[in-house]
């Protein structure tokens, strides 16, 4: 049995609390949180809450999640390209076309296989057996650094640090088409997609999450743009949403942008976590790490140059 609790932001005031919860719970499908909601295991307050309660800026939301029959989550022998590691944490260079942490349909060859093998059970446990040590993911597709911490309190420390956008997360990308200006910052909350559960999209204020991403120019090539995406928050697939939403989606995101990507042979988003800086859990030294470019990045460069 699993036990998650969320204290709910001003921003999300008055939202559905099955609706909140799924934006919560990406892993978790609607239906299945309104199972919990109907079978009495979604407390407020400790009272049992319906599907239709409208959560209360301050609520603490407490959710008992029944133990499934998902299989075990198994160490891996997978070699990991490590930027840093300590006592507390590490940080690692996440390759194109791995999962993060297991969920349905992807139980192995995941980051977290190979963290298991390569930390033991060195992993902090806050957010369970599913996702040891992960404090925040970045796509199946995209590229470079990840935090990943080996006990509660580095999770924690890490995680408020997150809570407060004081983490630098700077990415590569490349988007379709020229971008006029050199600098621009898109501001749109983010929010479930109403037609289409797989998708995030820029929803009207009061409804979703407030998300602000500075984006600068660094080349523009032969119809497309090479630009730098400073993250202000950290909302799912922010960067990928803004660019799409502005007309200028990620180069092989067939989600957000064509569905038929007009480079052969490329899989997925160009998208590459480039920099990862935070205070570290103890020392509160500043501490901020490059992950290279991907060759496959490079040489797409080259070509659309």
């Amino acid at each position: 049995m699993k036990e998650i609790s969320f204290a709910v932001e001003p921003e999300d005031q008055d939202k559905r609390i099955d609706i909140y919860l799924t934006e919560q719970l990406e892993t978790m499908s609607r239906s299945h949180i309104q199972k919990l909601l109907k079978n009495e295991s979604v407390f407020v307050a400790d009272r049992s809450v319906r599907a239709n309660y409208k959560i209360q800026a301050g609520d603490r939301i407490h959710l008992t999640i029944p133990d499934n029959q998902e299989p075990p989550v198994l160490p891996e022998n997978i070699p990991l390209d490590i930027l840093y590691e300590d006592d507390c944490l590490l940080v690692v260079n996440k390759p194109k076309n791995m999962v993060v942490h297991p969920a349905a349909g992807h139980y192995e060859h995941t980051l977290v296989n190979a963290l298991l093998y390569h930390c033991g059970d060195s992993l902090s446990g806050i957010n369970g057996v599913l996702r040891p040590g992960i404090v925040h993911r970045i796509d199946k597709d995209t590229t470079g650094a990840l935090v990943v911490c080996k006990n509660d309190i580095a999770h924690q420390s890490l995680a408020a640090q997150l809570a407060v956008h004081s983490i630098t997360r700077r990415y590569r990308a490349i988007v379709h088409g020229n971008l006029t200006e050199d600098e621009i910052t898109i501001e749109g909350n983010i929010g479930r997609h109403p037609v289409d559960r797989k998708k995030m999209c820029v929803v009207p204020d009061g409804r979703g999450k407030p998300a602000v991403t500075h984006v600068c120019v660094l080349q523009r090539l032969n119809g497309y743009t090479y630009i730098e995406c400073r993250l202000e928050t950290g909302r799912t697939h922010q960067i990928r949403v803004h660019m799409a939403h502005i007309g200028h989606p990620l180069l092989g995101d067939e989600l957000y942008g064509p569905k038929r990507c007009p480079v052969k042979g490329l899989q997925g988003q160009t998208l590459h976590a480039m920099i990862l800086g935070f205070q570290h859990p103890v020392t509160g030294e500043y501490l901020e790490f490059t992950a290279p470019l991907p060759d496959y990045f490079n040489k797409l460069l080259i070509k659309l140059a």
